[in-house]
């Protein structure tokens, strides 16, 4: 069984958003803040920021890590 970040990979995309309660959040951001460890990271807000611009060079490396997320390992 797969929990957590990662969703729960079982075909059901209405429950993907299950925080550790057992709730599901509608929105991304909640979703998040209810796993941000308390002072480790600011909470997010309820907009999704776009890290691609707040860190140039970053979305080359963003691709080629979400690649291998996206290849055969992962099927």
């Amino acid at each position: 069984q797969v929990r957590g970040l990662c969703g729960t990979f079982n075909g059901d995309q209405q429950d993907e958003f299950t925080v550790p309660e057992g709730d599901v959040e509608l929105g991304v951001a909640a979703f998040a803040n209810a796993f941000r460890a308390a002072g480790a990271c600011p909470a997010l807000g309820p907009g999704t920021p776009d890290p691609c611009s707040s860190f140039p060079g970053s979305r080359e490396r963003a691709e080629a890590a979400c690649a291998v997320l996206m290849g055969p390992a992962f099927q």
